[in-house]
């Protein structure tokens, strides 16, 4: 079964120091194509969806090199505009054992922020999707931004289109303009039928406490206090992350439904980590898949972690595995080579 996911974001140049060395302790970085949404169209088209990005970058050579990127792995392009201005930049420090990784915002006043990620026909933009997926990293980026992001989920819920929303709180991203994130994530969620979200972001939106002992028990209150809030939500889920070092971590995911059931799955153990950038993404659109080919809320959940765990293998931004090979990894989880 095929569907069609519209995503609305900005397109970021990734600058990163190679190997695990610090920025510029030699003078050459790595440059990887990436954002919140495009990570989730990418992954999408591999699993063999119509995915569209719909924007705004920088009417110039980077602009134009991040959507041919996109174009190579089979993202519809046609609704990102080229406009003046620059491109959103981020500069990624590689972690390694007990040192975190570390990330620096370039993306003040970028083409995207700028223009709000453009004017859009949506209504034409939205005809035949099943859903069309946001994120709180873009109302972050300026109010014009956050106005946009509002004005495309209301364009999506007036269309019959379902909302998936990942709640990604970017609080250097908020505190750069002054944002009430609060008051805008709020109404954001507020039309959303999918919500990738953990208590903590229900904690910044709602105002409240989630003191349970554990993180399922804390997740379980966190979604019903969602539910209760936002009218249209059907599903709220999330991963579950044990980070034993920067290079070993325990992966797992939970999903709670409207009608009170609760699903969860097994911990798998990812390590040597190559790049942890984009795994939330990968978990959301493997969840997303699991909906457009009909499978089962637990089933979804399933996908979506053993896609957010290979991700974990791969350089970059993109998820570049297709559903076969989230299928193996659910089928076998083998390390013997494939001949």
């Amino acid at each position: 079964m095929k569907g069609k996911v519209v995503c609305f974001g900005e397109l970021l140049l990734r600058l990163g120091a190679p190997g695990r060395q610090l920025l510029l302790q030699s003078p050459v970085l790595d440059v990887h194509v990436g954002g919140a949404e495009a990570n989730v169209a990418v992954s999408l088209a591999r699993f063999g969806h119509d995915a569209r990005m719909v924007g705004a970058v920088a009417d110039n050579a980077l602009g134009e090199a991040a959507l041919g990127e996109l174009r190579r792995h089979r993202v519809d392009t046609a609704g990102v505009l080229g406009v003046p201005g620059r491109m959103g930049l981020y500069f990624l420090t590689p972690g390694a054992i007990q040192r975190p990784s570390e990330v620096l915002y370039d993306r003040a006043d970028s083409a995207f922020a700028r223009s709000g990620g453009g004017r859009h026909d949506w209504p034409a933009l939205l005809r035949g999707a099943d859903w069309l997926h946001v994120s709180g990293v873009t109302p972050a980026l300026g109010q014009q931004a956050a106005d946009g992001t509002l004005a495309a989920v209301r364009a999506a819920r007036s269309a019959g289109v379902k909302v998936s929303f990942d709640g990604n709180f970017r609080p250097k991203l908020w505190e750069a303009w002054g944002g009430d994130a609060p008051s805008i994530l709020r109404g954001l969620m507020s039309e959303a039928d999918v919500l990738f979200a953990s208590h903590r972001d229900l904690q910044v939106v709602l105002g409240l406490e989630f003191p349970q002992a554990t993180p399922q028990e804390r997740f379980a209150a966190g979604a019903a206090a969602a539910f209760n809030a936002f009218p249209h939500l059907d599903r709220m889920a999330a991963t579950v992350r044990v980070q034993r070092s920067v290079d070993h971590h325990a992966l797992s995911a939970i999903t709670a439904l409207r009608d009170g059931a609760l699903h969860t799955t097994p911990a798998y153990e990812v390590s040597p980590i190559v790049d942890r950038i984009g795994t939330g993404d990968a978990f959301a659109a493997g969840v997303l898949h699991g909906d457009l080919t009909g499978m089962s809320a637990a089933d979804a959940l399933h996908f979506g972690v053993a896609a957010a765990c290979l991700k974990h293998s791969l350089p970059g931004d993109f998820n570049l595995v297709g559903v076969a090979d989230v299928q193996a990894f659910l089928s076998e989880n083998s390390l013997d080579v494939k001949r």
